[in-house]
């Protein structure tokens, strides 16, 4: 196999990869191009290990990447959210180099999660209970040792308990809430939101100070049918808005578009076991939309 086809073969592992270290698609599309520039610099034949020479480097140029993104994160305005990502293959990362169930889970819950864990700790979950790296290679990776390696995922394992989505909805049932609450929103309808959403539902939404949104989470039923339904009626969506129903970060959404295709924002809800809405995940910023805007 050839240096190119080796790397490809591993592209998908790393995108993800660097995806749930990061919680961008462009920090980790820059950082798998590092690698990439990296393995072709590499003497290739003499990599015994592909996969765990470059989930290596992957590893250490976003703990890296993490030093300034801490930074970035503390003086951003308002709720901080990932860049929303599709169900897109390349992302879940599919086949044997996954085995774990938490490699298709891509949740704003659980990436939020991974965000309150230190970067050594979010890494050493991800390699060894994600990707089901073995703990000596984890350790080679962190350069720590074994025992080091295994309680930092463990501490992460501790925070991660109860992160994940409560309630998979089959793609009509996610699809017809999301447009009831989006519907409801915009009539103003807070009788309708209120039986739409769980009790201790919560709003989270990112506008990064580039537009208007809501600068902080918002929690309760009560509260984010005010709040969500004011927002709309302060800055009303264009009448010839396009909505498209999709699947955001593995959660049912809706993507917003002026009608000439520039992406407005997104949208993906989190349903509990009665099928109401428990977690609402809104992306205003511009930046964190550019990849779903139209040629």
């Amino acid at each position: 196999m050839s240096a190119a086809a080796a790397f490809e073969a591993q592209r998908s592992f790393l995108r993800g990869l660097a995806y749930r270290m990061l919680g961008s698609q462009a920090e980790a599309d820059d950082v798998v191009q590092d690698a990439w520039l990296r393995w072709q610099a590499a003497d290739a034949a003499a990599v015994q290990a592909p996969r765990a020479f470059l989930a290596r480097t992957v590893t250490r140029l976003c703990l890296d990447q993490l030093k300034s993104a801490r930074v970035r994160r503390e003086q951003y305005f308002g709720p901080w959210l990932p860049e929303p990502v599709t169900d897109d293959e390349a992302w879940r990362v599919p086949g044997p180099e996954a085995a774990s169930e938490l490699a298709s889970d891509l949740s704003y819950a659980f990436l939020l999660a991974l965000e309150r864990l230190s970067p050594l700790e979010r890494a050493a979950f991800l390699l060894h209970d994600v990707f089901e790296v073995d703990f000596a290679e984890v350790a080679t990776t962190l350069q720590r040792s074994p025992a080091a390696c295994r309680q930092l995922a463990s501490r992460a394992r501790d925070n991660l308990r109860g992160a994940r989505p409560r309630y998979a909805a089959t793609p009509a049932q996610g699809e017809r809430l999301a447009l009831a609450f989006l519907a409801a929103s915009r009539d103003g309808d807070l009788d309708q939101l209120k039986a739409l959403l769980a009790e201790d539902a919560q709003l989270i939404s990112d506008g990064g100070r580039r537009v208007a949104a809501i600068g902080i989470p918002i929690d309760g039923r009560e509260r984010i049918a005010r709040v969500f339904a004011g927002m709309l009626r302060k800055h009303p969506l264009p009448a010839d808005t396009r909505v498209e129903a999709l699947r955001i970060n593995g959660l049912p959404g809706l993507l917003l578009r002026t009608a000439d295709g520039t992406p407005i924002q997104t949208m993906a809800i989190e349903l509990d076991a009665a099928l109401r809405i428990c977690g609402i995940y809104v992306i205003h910023n511009p930046d964190k939309l550019r990849r779903f805007a139209t040629p």
